[in-house]
């Protein structure tokens, strides 16, 4: 057993537990949206961060790969955790303001402001897609393609996909496509994102017959004044 301290709480764990994994186990929170439980770590989004060791040495890690060490100190919500994880939020809300996901997050953190360049239903770039096609569905039809922000997902070569079974495991599980929130203004009380049936993210001839599996919305409701 591996002997840790989180939040100043003694803990034991077995070897090869996350931080993450601890610190669920204690039951203190950690907000994430890159990790999915039946998928491997991927350490994409950054929110599941967490300040490890004693200042002024101390740094932030990403929980969910970060695997407990003895010995070790961690703060899961610390002054500099919090915003940290606040200033992420605000990028990903600019990537992709649309996703209820994203939004339930942002709510819950408290975060009342976005102050990077707004874009629109953008690919986050968390791997869930890749690691559900991968891991889950044994196809591993797509993957990432490109490096910095010419980075996407699609399939090898951008041809069509032989192998891909139009599950729609990938769009099921990806936080752009799950219920999108969009215009909540009465004159548009008919958005249409609960019932698209184009994903936003794999734009490829392969996926023309793929529909978008969305659950209904409800955070959408009109109110009015």
């Amino acid at each position: 057993m591996i002997n840790l301290k989180i939040n100043g709480i003694d803990v034991a764990v077995e070897q090869g537990t996350t931080l993450l994994e601890a610190a669920e186990f204690l039951g203190l929170p950690i907000p994430t949206l890159c990790h999915m439980e039946g998928l491997t770590p991927y350490g994409a989004c950054r929110l599941c961060v967490v300040e490890v060791g004693k200042a002024p040495a101390s740094r932030l890690v990403t929980s969910c790969t970060y695997p407990a060490e003895e010995g070790l100190e961690i703060r899961t919500s610390s002054a500099r955790v919090v915003r940290a994880r606040k200033i992420i939020v605000e990028l990903l809300l600019a990537s992709c303001p649309q996703s209820k996901t994203i939004q339930d997050i942002a709510a819950a953190m408290d975060v009342r402001q976005q102050r990077f360049r707004q874009e629109q239903e953008d690919c986050i770039l968390c791997g869930r897609c890749v690691r559900m096609c991968s891991e889950q569905m044994m196809a591993g039809a797509i993957g990432f393609t490109g490096r910095g922000q010419d980075r996407a997902i699609g399939t090898p070569f951008d041809a069509h996909s032989e192998v891909c079974r139009l599950c729609g495991g990938c769009i099921y599980v990806c936080p752009a496509c799950e219920l999108r929130c969009t215009y909540t203004d009465p004159e548009q009380a008919i958005c249409g994102g609960c019932a698209n049936i184009g994903p936003p993210c794999v734009e490829k001839p392969q996926f023309d017959d793929m529909m978008c599996y969305m659950q209904p919305c409800v955070a959408c409701e009109i109110k009015e004044d």
